[in-house]
């Protein structure tokens, strides 16, 4: 057919975003520097549009290139770009692979206007209103983004780990084994709701989803519309044989009226691909005809305009710095319970408020992160931040030098910090309580707490029966939370980080003075 070629350059392209992203959510991503990461991620909509407004800089516009797009071309960036648009063709791929007859079973149903609206309407007026939650636990690339990293990924590490023990047990250290991060099960509950859904919408009905429930679908339908190129049915030749409605599946054509709803179509070419009589075309739409329509696949360089995508990107390795975990000591005479008043948010952040206007809780910080102290939050936030990331320094601490959440994060809501700046920047301030500590309980020495801070903030200092216990230096602290993830009491922590609402900087370390030696002889040896 004329038109095969449409469909087939959009699996490609669905393809290499597919499976870009989830290797980035299969703690792959740092196989690659974070401007690859944020150079594939330019053009998630939800993301790019709060990145803009977040640090209003033209590197965020990927949304205005979507939005140019679909006035070209129709809802091309969900069959194309949107990763839980993409996921959802893998499953009614798969279900047609296993079925006796393998066709599609699409029908044209009406559209729910009222409820479509209402799903876009509301996280609208939320945002408005400074509430991002509604949008976050709507918006395609976050849902995507949240299953993968919180379902796909502890059994894809699991499976590895499995594959390493028995290569090991051959004497064959080709696969290493990774960390499985811990994750609360109430963080589970909505990513599997969302999986569940998603996964039963794509079974029965195709792309329900996508245009009943998705407010990014809902909003790029409202300019799908008037698109300049659209689908539709040559009353002339059709013979109403039914196989584009049933190869639809967006649920979007009726047949028998020869009509197309093209503000639910998702741009798969599934119909044109087909239509045994060419009769379903991509061509101009009759608001702009002035002259005889053409076809768009008539003209040969239309394709490139699509290429841009994934032009500019230059692939790097990068390591990522893992520290070694101290040995932890065990002890149960903690029983002075720790009441954070206020959450740790990332570095880059600025201030908690800003951080949850703009996160949509991704995730993708949370994977990216060396030491795993990122971590999905409860109601830490309370409940407008849900699932978004929070310092949880039981699983890890904030490396000294890392900056990786914030050169990753496609909103904005991390700002990329410099190593320097980020040095100094302090996200709360170390408390100490020395009810639980074991030098006050145990009456034996530690200092675990003092040896892995890295500003030095926390010192021993001389305490009773010559030993020494902790002392805190707030101006110095950085909040990185070493001193918390060392402290080897249970089951409260001795040391913990109290977050700051605002950020602050933390003054410079010290550097102690060493007096410099004078030898008679250049050699005195």
């Amino acid at each position: 057919m004329q038109y095969k070629h449409l469909k087939r350059f959009r699996v490609v392209l669905s393809v290499i975003f597919l499976t870009l992203l989830v290797i980035f959510f299969l703690d792959f991503a740092d196989l690659f520097p974070p401007e690859f990461i944020t150079g594939v991620l330019f053009l998630q909509f939800i993301p790019s549009l709060l990145k803009f407004f977040n640090v209003f800089s033209l590197v965020a516009t990927g949304f205005i290139i979507v939005f140019i797009l679909t006035l070209l071309f129709g809802r091309v960036y969900c069959s194309t770009i949107c990763p839980l648009g993409i996921m959802q063709d893998v499953i009614s791929y798969l279900k047609r692979k296993f079925k006796k007859k393998k066709r599609y079973h699409y029908k044209y149903i009406k559209s729910i206007p009222w409820l479509r609206y209402t799903l876009l309407g509301v996280p609208v007026a939320f945002l408005l209103a400074g509430n991002i939650l509604l949008l976050g636990l709507l918006d395609p690339y976050s849902i995507f983004g949240r299953i993968t990293s919180n379902l796909f990924r502890p059994v894809f590490s699991g499976a590895t780990n499995l594959l390493a023990s028995t290569l090991n047990s051959f004497d064959i250290y080709a696969v290493h084994k990774v960390n499985i991060q811990t994750i609360h099960f109430e963080v589970l509950i909505i990513p599997i709701i969302f999986l569940i859904l998603v996964v039963w919408m794509s079974l029965s009905k195709g792309r329900l989803y996508c245009n009943t429930i998705c407010p990014v679908g809902t909003f790029l339908g409202l300019f799908s519309k008037v698109s300049v190129f659209q689908i539709k049915l040559d009353e002339n030749t059709c013979t109403k044989c039914g196989l584009c409605e049933n190869a639809c599946k967006g649920e979007c054509i009726n047949y028998k009226s020869l009509q197309v709803d093209f503000s639910r179509c998702v741009g798969c070419f599934n119909c044109l691909s087909v239509c045994p009589e060419s009769s379903a075309n991509f061509r101009l739409n009759d608001l702009y005809k002035t002259k005889k329509a053409v076809p768009i696949a008539s003209t040969d360089n239309h394709s490139t305009d699509r290429r841009k995508f994934m032009g500019g990107f230059l692939l790097v390795l990068l390591g990522a710095s893992k520290l070694a975990k101290a040995q932890k000591l065990v002890t149960s005479n903690a029983t002075t319970e720790i009441e954070r008043k206020n959450p740790v948010s990332p570095p880059g952040a600025q201030t908690t408020e800003r951080f949850n206007n703009a996160c949509t809780a991704c995730h993708l910080c949370v994977n990216v992160c060396p030491t795993s102290v990122l971590q999905p939050a409860v109601l830490e936030y309370g409940y407008r931040g849900l699932m978004q990331p929070r310092l949880d320094n039981h699983a890890g601490y904030c490396n000294y030098e890392c900056t990786l959440c914030g050169d990753v994060c496609p909103t904005g809501a991390i700002l990329p910090i410099s190593t320097e700046e980020k040095k100094l920047t302090q996200l709360g301030k170390a408390q100490f309580v020395k009810e639980n500590c074991i030098v006050e309980t145990e009456g034996t020495d530690c200092g675990s707490c003092a040896e892995h801070c890295p500003t030095k903030a926390v010192r021993m200092v001389d305490y009773k029966n010559n030993l020494r216990i902790p002392e805190v230096t707030e101006d110095i602290c950085i909040g990185c939370g070493a001193c918390e993830y060392a402290c080897p009491t249970k089951p409260y922590k001795a040391i913990y980080v109290e977050g700051n609402p605002v950020h602050e900087r933390a003054k410079k370390p010290q550097q102690k003075k060493v007096d410099k030696v004078e030898h008679e002889e250049e050699f005195p040896f």
